[in-house]
């Protein structure tokens, strides 16, 4: 058997595109091959075809990477959000905010409402756009990021992670108020908004409106400097109506749950 040098250009070629890891021009390379035999393509007009489905192949490849390293518990856009279920969602005002201005000018977003009523799909639907033109962005689950920040603090390294997610361009909150959080929770949260503050844009969504964190944070003093600073710069969308996630069960079965 002849080794790989002896083989025929064609074989050569697919070995190092193979080699190369260039698996979509490899695939192709039969069908591009066959057309410019045939005069259906000259070799420049392959190569740039087979380039370019190639350096797409790895767009995405890198972007389905980032979106994964970015923390969302699921991929939604704004085209799969069911604008008729939840009028009272400012539709103009969300895909206004998907233009990403409001990270550029390191603004905030509070989405307030019930549970199942859209707040967390339309976060992961602005962060997935702002990952997809290269935005760094985290999403946290509120009481998984408090926890986060105490075992910090207890390691000696809470300036550290502070900076960690203070870095990312747009950092998600998701579900502050469905556990309340003690005082020294509530004051890692104030240092975080503190360091994000007029610098970073943070998209919190809550099912506690303002007047209530007091509860959440046990301390009106606490629940006010958060506040102040979160919604100094804010667009604030407060979404009313009931839960997707029970639309099918029928208005009895609901009263008597």
């Amino acid at each position: 058997m002849g080794s790989l040098d002896e083989s025929s250009p064609y074989l050569r070629a697919q070995a190092n595109l193979a080699e190369l890891k260039l698996d979509r021009m490899c695939a192709s390379m039969p069908d591009y091959v066959r057309m410019v035999s045939d005069g259906e393509r000259d070799f420049a007009q392959a190569m740039a075809e087979m380039t370019q489905a190639e350096v797409g192949a790895r767009r995405e490849r890198v972007m389905r990477q980032r979106i994964r390293s970015s923390g969302f518990p699921y991929v939604k856009t704004l085209a799969d959000f069911d604008w008729s279920f939840q009028p009272s969602v400012p539709r103009a005002k969300v895909e206004e905010l998907a233009t990403l201005r409001f990270v550029d000018e390191a603004e905030n977003v509070l989405l307030v409402g019930s549970p199942g009523v859209g707040k967390t799909h339309l976060a992961v639907a602005i962060g997935v756009e702002a990952v997809k033109v290269g935005r760094e962005v985290r999403f946290c689950d509120c009481a998984r990021l408090v926890d986060d920040l105490k075992d910090a603090a207890s390691r000696g390294i809470l300036k550290k992670r502070l900076q960690y997610y203070a870095h990312s361009k747009l950092l998600i909150i998701d579900e502050l108020g469905y556990l309340d959080i003690d005082e020294h929770g509530a004051d890692l949260m104030f240092q975080l908004v503190s360091t994000r503050y007029e610098q970073r844009s943070t998209i919190i969504t809550t099912n506690v409106g303002i007047g209530g964190w007091a509860r959440v944070f046990g301390d009106d003093v606490a629940a006010s400097a958060i506040a102040d600073r979160v919604c100094h710069h804010c667009t604030l969308i407060k979404i009313t109506g009931r839960s997707y996630r029970l639309k099918d069960v029928p208005s009895d079965r609901r009263k008597g749950d």
